[in-house]
């Protein structure tokens, strides 16, 4: 028997998820063990603030990579779009398992969705490459700050906002069907980078527990990851900008498309891109190029007046 220490978030979203990775690893490997072990992050910790001032989506993940490096876990279970693009010396990304559904669900106090949302209606989300898109799709809306875990935000719904929304995957994992919901096409609201994915990080030097990983490998969704992963990094490893990016992988032919907004929304650059390639390494270029082409086309003024 070999025990296998994961290590998450204490949510309960981390944990349904990690319960999920921790399920399919024994299924695989017969003889392996699993224990869970949950660790607060510094954003779980500070709820009254919006993540661009106190740091940032690192602050999901760094107590939990502390814990793996030295060695208190064997394996970090993350959300893909909470992991930085710049991953510290020492650890790497394991298999990549299959990407569940990858929109944003707009969840409304009353029925009818975007359109029937009222003239200055009040949107709760701490998030802005939200805030960008939803304002640009409705200009009138009033965004405010709303962080928690998903039971948090849909209590605050029925009292204080007139509509949040929700990544579907999360939703699912949970089991949670709120009333009033509704999937975003992509056409309005384009997914954060690595939004349905979950990231494996392990020690560069633990062969065995990446040996564990390996048949949870499902090669379009790593494929998919690393395009989106490039046009972050490409974009700066800390940044909480209005930024989204989304692959599709199939029959070795990748679809990326990129997005780079104005907190307002009146700024909304946007391109695709589509190109055969073989490895995880050119589909990150794919995603740097992408991200340059954004940049250049008024991407960094946009950022820039953000961060100034």
């Amino acid at each position: 028997m070999t025990l296998l220490k994961i290590g998450a978030r204490g949510s309960p979203l981390s944990l349904a998820q990690t319960g999920l990775v921790a399920k399919a690893l024994e299924e695989a490997n017969p003889g392996l063990v699993t224990e869970i072990v949950p660790i607060k992050t510094t954003g779980d910790r500070i709820q009254d603030a919006p993540l661009a001032k106190i740091g940032g989506k690192g602050l999901f993940v760094k107590e939990i990579e502390e814990a793996l490096l030295d060695g208190r876990i064997d394996l970090a279970i993350h959300s893909a779009k909470d992991l930085p693009a710049e991953i510290p010396a020492g650890l790497g990304l394991g298999a990549v398992p299959e990407r569940a559904n990858y929109r944003d669900v707009l969840i409304c106090r009353h029925p009818g969705g975007l359109d029937a949302l009222p003239q200055g209606a009040k949107l709760g989300t701490s998030g802005l490459r939200r805030q960008a898109q939803m304002l640009a799709a409705r200009p009138d809306l009033i965004v405010e700050p709303l962080r928690g875990n998903v039971g948090t935000r849909l209590k605050k719904l029925e009292t204080e906002f007139d509509a949040t929304l929700l990544a579907a995957a999360g939703l699912e994992r949970l089991g949670v069907a709120p009333p009033n919901a509704v999937e975003l096409p992509i056409e309005i609201m384009l997914p954060a980078a690595g939004q349905g994915i979950l990231a494996l990080e392990v020690r560069e030097e633990d062969v065995k527990t990446s040996e564990f990983l390996a048949p949870l490998e499902h090669r379009p969704t790593a494929m998919a990851l690393s395009a989106e992963r490039g046009f972050l990094r490409r974009l700066g490893s800390g940044c909480q900008l209005p930024v989204a990016a989304y692959a599709e992988f199939i029959d070795g032919t990748i679809t990326l498309e990129g997005l780079i907004a104005s907190l307002d929304g009146r700024q909304v650059l946007r391109d695709k891109k589509t190109a055969q390639l073989d490895s995880a390494a050119a589909a990150s270029n794919l995603g740097e190029f992408m991200a340059t082409m954004l940049l250049d086309q008024g991407g960094r003024a946009i950022m820039d007046a953000i961060l100034k």
